[in-house]
């Protein structure tokens, strides 16, 4: 059967450019790839005849050579492609993806080092902490349940004395050769595990794998000035790795209790006290509560309620070292709920004695609405 014009093949013009021949056969080789089309001899030998084509394609000489002469410039070589393999055409999929694996999983391969030392997995702990504690740091013991090296093999899954020998599957690779359609991809040895050897005597302690579930105290450092959601690194005390690999690490996220005084903005404290109308009319010094000690403040005469004053330097750690942030006390003048009746004259002598003058945010309020229906 003759063959098919290679541009053809790829759906291109004969004027196409690299990146159009590349888009081009990447969208037919992931249609026709076998492992999406098994036991389908027609895809198979699509996908043969897409990677014949981008090979010569691709190369400028052989692009060139072709454009002039056809497939008669390139019989002997096509050939040789077909039983030799000297184009590997998922070389293009790993051009886009690179060495993270996605191609491998994608199309089910064995990755190239799957089998070999892997890291140990990470773990998160949540943990509770006081308004205090986020604010002022502390140190926290946790216990943690985690796979951990085994104690008595020391992660090697050979009992004392052991002797190790080359695997006999995969001859101390770690992988095996498995075919898939046209290709042959490596996978890890399911006999040794990707270790490339084995032991005549595994742990009994691990049953030979080097690791077991055992239950840690780790000591946390809380950072003062942390907030709820911050999450700390505690370094190598996630899972123990595997055949040799590292450990993984522990995150610790951070869950804050609310202060029934303070809240927080920020690195800014923030207090709402109550002073009397008396103190909010007259002035007056109250002390208010501080993270670590009461703290004197003036009112001055006339304070309205809602009136914000500042403490420097009196708020929350930065977490990164930048110094403190301020402490805003917000005065919350508080009206009385039960008089008695000498309270009750003098308040309303005090009343009678009041104009305009005592009260001038109430005057420009009823001014403003008086305009509204004039």
């Amino acid at each position: 059967m003759p063959k098919r014009d290679y541009y053809e093949v790829l759906g291109t013009e004969r004027s196409a450019n690299e990146e159009e021949i590349k888009k081009a056969y990447r969208k037919l080789a992931l249609k026709y790839h076998p492992d999406r089309n098994q036991n389908d001899k027609g895809s198979e030998e699509k996908f043969k005849e897409l990677g014949e084509a981008y090979e010569i394609l691709m190369d400028p000489q052989s692009r060139a050579a072709y454009d002039q002469y056809g497939h008669a410039a390139f019989d002997s070589r096509a050939r040789a492609s077909a039983s030799a393999g000297f184009h590997d055409p998922t070389d293009i999929f790993r051009e886009v993806f690179g060495n993270s694996g996605i191609f491998d999983e994608f199309f089910g391969g064995g990755g190239g080092q799957r089998g070999g030392a892997q890291r140990g997995d990470d773990l998160r702990y949540d943990m509770e902490l006081s308004f205090i504690e986020a604010a002022q740091g502390c140190e926290k013991e946790i216990t943690v349940s985690k796979m951990s090296e085994c104690e008595v093999c020391k992660g090697t899954g050979a009992e004392e004395g052991a002797t190790t020998k080359t695997c006999p599957q995969c001859g101390g690779r770690g992988q095996v050769i498995m075919s898939r359609g046209i290709f042959s991809v490596a996978q890890t040895c399911p006999r040794c595990e990707g270790r490339g050897r084995m032991v005549d005597k595994p742990c009994r302690r691990c049953s030979g794998t080097g690791r077991r579930e055992r239950t840690a105290s780790i000591k946390i450092k809380v950072p003062a000035g942390v907030d709820g959601g911050s999450r700390l690194r505690s370094s190598g005390n996630g899972e123990a790795g595997l055949r040799g690999g590292p450990p993984g690490d522990l995150y610790v996220v951070l869950h804050v209790k609310q202060h029934e005084i303070f809240t927080r903005d920020g690195d800014d404290l923030i207090c709402e006290v109550p002073i009397s109308f008396a103190q909010a009319a007259l002035g007056a010094q109250i002390q208010v509560p501080t993270l670590e000690k009461t703290a004197e403040i003036k009112i001055p005469a006339g304070t309205q309620s809602g009136s914000v004053f500042r403490l420097k330097g009196r708020g929350v750690r930065n977490v990164q070292g930048y110094g403190h942030g301020d402490l805003l006390v917000r005065a919350q003048v508080e009206i009385p709920s039960r008089l008695n009746s000498a309270q009750r004259a003098k308040l309303e002598e005090f009343a009678k004695l009041c104009d305009e003058n005592v009260h001038p945010i109430s005057k420009g309020f009823f001014d403003k609405a008086k305009r509204l229906f004039c």
